[in-house]
């Protein structure tokens, strides 16, 4: 998964949006907001589900600073919410999360109601989407780097568990894979995925002509890179056919993981 970076003058921050709801601030022990990151993790591919434990240590070192917002519809529903601190006139955010564009305007509203305290916002984005291109003002600092890496230890049990897309018809692709750790990674598989989506790997005797590495599977099936690309750059080799069956199987939506421990 990626760590997006982004840096904002005061004077690029968004123009208000009028929206109907309005933004609270609350504890960091808040139900609603913990509400809000469970529906918001469960729509998200990669997210972790945060019990008691993961929510103690996602504030472990940030208590005493940390601030917690919540945007809330004119229903008072919970959409969304920022969690930040303010030092030295930096607004410094360290999770935005909304589940609709509503949410989304009324959270900037509120951090840009702090033009006159602060000289720039700083923070973090964990969706793989450049902030820049959902401003009015793109002249905005962005980096990016790696933030976290996955391996797949069992790649059959890894599949019999996987989300692949339904799309009404059995789909079927034989090629070698190689892992340098794992033994049971190695050789040569079958792989089905049936018309509800379900798949299964086996081992087969037979050579085939497609091939991948562990890595490469892993990158793609957690959605961090597409098949297409992949086999642009010779990561999978395989045929135009195979690689359309691969787009069309997997979700195209990359990994947000936001915690770190």
């Amino acid at each position: 998964s990626d760590k997006l970076s982004f840096h904002i003058k005061d004077t690029p921050l968004p123009r208000r949006k009028p929206v109907p709801g309005m933004v609270e601030r609350v504890p960091l022990e808040s139900e609603d907001l913990k509400n809000v990151y469970e529906y918001f993790a469960l729509q998200h591919h990669g997210a972790l589900i945060r019990d008691d434990l993961a929510w103690d240590e996602y504030w472990r070192w940030e208590t005493e600073d940390m601030t917690a917002a919540i945007y809330y519809n004119e229903k008072h529903r919970p959409l969304g919410y920022v969690a930040y601190s303010i030092e030295n006139e930096h607004f410094n955010i360290k999770e935005l999360v909304y589940l609709n564009q509503e949410a989304r305007h009324g959270l900037w509203n509120y951090i840009s109601a702090h033009f006159s305290m602060i000289t720039d916002v700083r923070g973090y984005n964990y969706t793989g989407e450049p902030l820049a291109f959902l401003l009015e003002d793109a002249s905005i600092k962005e980096s990016i780097s790696p933030y976290y890496m996955a391996r797949i230890v069992d790649f059959p049990a890894f599949v019999a568990d996987y989300p692949f897309k339904a799309d009404g018809t059995e789909r079927e692709w034989r090629f070698s894979m190689t892992d340098p750790i794992m033994e049971c990674n190695q050789g040569s598989f079958l792989l089905k995925i049936s018309k509800d989506g379900r798949g299964t790997a086996v081992k087969i005797s037979e050579p085939c002509a497609d091939s991948i590495s562990i890595q490469t599977m892993t990158t793609m099936l957690m959605g961090y890179k597409r098949p297409d690309y992949l086999a642009k750059i010779g990561r999978i080799h395989a045929g135009g056919e195979t690689i359309d069956m691969l787009e069309d199987a997997i979700e195209q939506q990359p990994p947000y993981i936001s915690d770190y421990f």
